[in-house]
């Protein structure tokens, strides 16, 4: 595929996964799971095997390999900044996105009170629901919600200024939907928000695979996203706005570090993960092109959007032809990414999925945690979506193969 003066070599990409060369049930795997969890792409795989092969350490060692550690934290600190348009003493780690929200909220509602408002949105993951919500009921805080309109799988910003008020302390929100894949107007939303002096808490996890970032483009004070979703092992990143990360007091072990960003990492890091995300954060630069780390994670983001683009593009006008088919997408003209939701008359996800399954073809069924979303769709309790993720190692070929599937299925 031409993209401007560049070729996307989905070959040359594949080559780099060697999970693609799984075969199950007599075919090549296709894997469309992508929103549950990226394949790992080689280098990571080594950079990770490499450390423990050559020798772990914990920190603050006179040896060698603590030393070694330590040059990996700085080198996945530095690597991570890069990737969200941060500074490396704004970065920190942790097992997951989720578990890091939940710190991240504790810390933060510390000053909330009866008279404060938090504002969570209807599309959301509920990993950037939950923590703001059971932080605000800790402190008698009162919770607001930008409704999303079930038409357009949008959110309503109409009565975005009501929402988000004076007594705001925190909006949170997720720069993409990874059940619907749309991509929300965080700018928009964190205009207002620094209107009325409330931090804004984005959810970047299904994003980050997808698109470029660009924290303070979007306006974000605090910024996470989990590695194992862009090509690297299962490790949480965040990227919280200097000024703040500094006046934030984490709960932490008496003789932990109160510098930031380590007084977020409790507890002993993930090192061999840490040289993994490196490692996933130096391949999606090898996409692209520029003098510096930053401008390579850009452009080959931007090279990734528009390959995936076009193959959930023709996917999308397939499926509004195929009979029996429920599409959920925003219109056309809406920022998506590469996340097609569906549902098939007179057949379960589950059992769409496992017909895929018996085909080589991984796609996943469910609500995804966006439990809010479903409801308003009147999904719950009747199995959720259909959900097929399209990656950058996916094929116009694999795509086919699931719509033929699909159609097998529709046929009356």
């Amino acid at each position: 595929m031409v993209l401007g003066r560049r070729t996307f070599d989905v070959e040359a990409v594949r080559e780099e996964f060697p999970a693609l060369g799984r075969r199950y049930n007599g075919r090549r795997v296709a894997y469309l799971d992508g929103p549950g969890g990226s394949q790992v792409v080689r280098g990571a795989i080594e950079a990770v095997a490499g450390y423990m092969t050559r020798g772990g350490a914990n920190l603050h060692g006179a040896f060698v390999t603590s030393r070694e550690t330590e040059e990996i934290i700085a080198g996945a600190r530095a690597a991570s900044a890069a990737f969200l348009g941060a500074e490396p003493d704004e970065v920190a780690f942790g097992h997951n996105m989720t578990t890091l929200t939940l710190a991240i909220s504790r810390a933060l509602s510390k000053g909330w009170d009866g008279n404060t408002e938090v504002v969570v949105t209807e599309i959301d993951h509920r990993a950037n629901v939950d923590p703001w919500t059971l932080a605000a009921a800790d402190r008698g805080t009162s919770v607001r919600w930008i409704p999303v309109d079930a038409e357009t799988l949008t959110l309503d910003l109409t009565n975005l200024d009501e929402l988000v008020n004076e007594r705001t302390k925190l909006v949170a929100v997720n720069l993409a939907s990874n059940a619907v894949g749309t991509v929300n107007d965080v700018a928009r939303i964190s205009e207002r928000a620094r209107e009325v002096g409330a931090v804004v808490a984005v959810d970047a996890v299904h994003a980050a695979a997808h698109i470029p970032i660009d924290r303070d483009a979007l306006g974000a004070d605090v910024l996470t996203c989990s590695a194992y979703k862009f090509f690297g092992p299962h490790v949480g990143v965040t990227a919280i706005r200097r000024d703040l990360f500094e006046t934030l007091a984490p709960y932490k072990l008496a003789p932990g570090p109160s510098h930031a960003p380590d007084k977020l990492e409790t507890g002993t890091q993930n090192h061999e993960g840490l040289a993994g995300v490196e490692a996933a954060i130096s391949f999606v630069s090898s996409l692209g092109g520029g003098t510096t780390l930053r401008e390579g994670i850009v452009s080959g983001m931007e090279a990734v959007e528009a390959y995936e683009a076009e193959l959930a593009a023709s996917a999308r006008a397939r499926l509004r032809e195929m009979p029996g088919v429920t599409l959920y997408a925003s219109p056309d003209g809406v920022r998506k990414t590469p996340t097609i939701a569906l549902r098939l008359e007179g057949r379960s996800p589950l059992e769409v999925c496992e017909h895929m399954s018996e085909r080589g073809i991984f796609v996943a069924g469910g609500d995804f945690y966006a439990t809010t979303l479903a409801g308003k769709l009147g999904l719950d309790g009747s199995g959720g979506f259909v959900r097929a993720g399209l990656a950058p190692y996916n094929t116009a070929e694999e795509v086919d193969a699931f719509l033929d599937a699909l159609e097998e299925l529709a046929v009356p």
